[in-house]
């Protein structure tokens, strides 16, 4: 809480404004003081025997496999995409907070921005943004695959993509590459601008979460990017990335210059922080709920006085 240019004093202001029901600010007040009733912290405080995820070790069993090796179930851990039983409600939570800032910032421009924001109403993949007018104006698809092909075949295959590349290797880089998704775009046609933005959850125990998200999401962009650069060397491509913490950080100086980048009006840039900060805590709280109710089983909680029951002698 007292770590500086994070949003705190945001998070600060939503754990003690009494017209948000208590259980709401008191799940993402253990999260900051890390006793979140993960499996990991109850094993800590002799609550359990085992520190394995529990909603992982459900999910492989109802597909036959082994239970062993299992993540700690901690509150990074079911805030991440390694939880396998809490990918739905994750991606939930994702789109939820970044579509609530993408539309609120494109509210926000200034009246004579030439800035325009496309993929207004979901995320496009590459070969639907290359459907589109003004993307062509940039270069043709034929063009871009070829310069993408050089960076693709550089990139590992995941597991998950194996099959793919097996019943034809000959396209697998191709489609692979127009089937790149983009959170968002924005295009300034006069000045021969285009960014490409990207949003990421991270866990924000540490203090340097951002760079670490900051290097992922350059990482996961680098054929689109280094596609877009070879074919259309006249424009500019840059790549802007906002970045939130599990337990409520964002990171004020950061979010600030974007923000300016994006051509968001000065008098509204306080109210988009604070609109964030509190998306992403309701946010927790979903998500939070959804790992609760798992790991009950499906089962009402009991109720002594205003916590929640979960079994283990732990009430939250």
């Amino acid at each position: 809480m007292l770590r500086q240019d994070a949003g705190r004093f945001m998070l600060g202001k939503y754990l003690s404004d009494k017209k948000i029901p208590w259980r709401l600010r008191r799940r993402l007040g253990m999260a900051v003081a890390g006793n979140t009733p993960t499996a990991s912290f109850l094993t800590k405080i002799g609550k359990m025997q085992s520190a394995g995820c529990r909603l992982c070790k459900t999910v492989r069993e109802a597909r036959g496999e082994s239970t062993d090796g299992l993540a700690d179930e901690t509150h990074g851990h079911i805030n991440s995409a390694g939880c396998e039983g809490m990918a739905t409600t994750l991606m939930a939570a994702h789109h939820s907070i970044w579509r609530h800032l993408y539309d609120s910032m494109h509210a926000a421009q200034k009246p004579k921005s030439k800035l325009k924001f496309v993929t207004l109403d979901k995320e496009s993949n590459m070969s639907t943004l290359w459907l589109r007018e003004e993307f062509l104006r940039i270069c043709s698809k034929e063009e871009l695959v070829e310069k993408a092909w050089d960076i693709e075949v550089t990139i590992p295959l995941k597991k998950s993509q194996g099959t793919r590349y097996n019943l034809d290797p000959g396209s697998f880089y191709v489609n692979r590459f127009w089937g790149r998704r983009l959170d968002g775009v924005a295009i300034n046609e006069t000045l021969k601008i285009v960014y490409i933005l990207e949003f990421k959850r991270s866990t924000d125990r540490d203090e340097g979460f951002l760079e670490v998200k900051d290097a992922e999401a350059h990482e996961q962009h680098k054929s689109i990017i280094g596609a877009l650069k070879a074919a259309a060397p006249e424009w500019e491509f840059e790549q802007i990335y906002f970045v939130v913490g599990n337990r409520g950080s964002v990171v004020e100086s950061d979010f600030y210059t974007k923000l300016q980048k994006l051509d968001i009006q000065g008098g509204k840039k306080d109210k988009l922080l604070a609109d964030h900060v509190t998306q992403v805590c309701k946010a927790h709280n979903r998500v939070i709920e959804s790992f609760l109710q798992q790991v009950q089983g499906g089962t009402r909680p009991t109720i002594e006085g205003s916590r929640e029951n979960i079994g283990h002698s732990v009430h939250v």
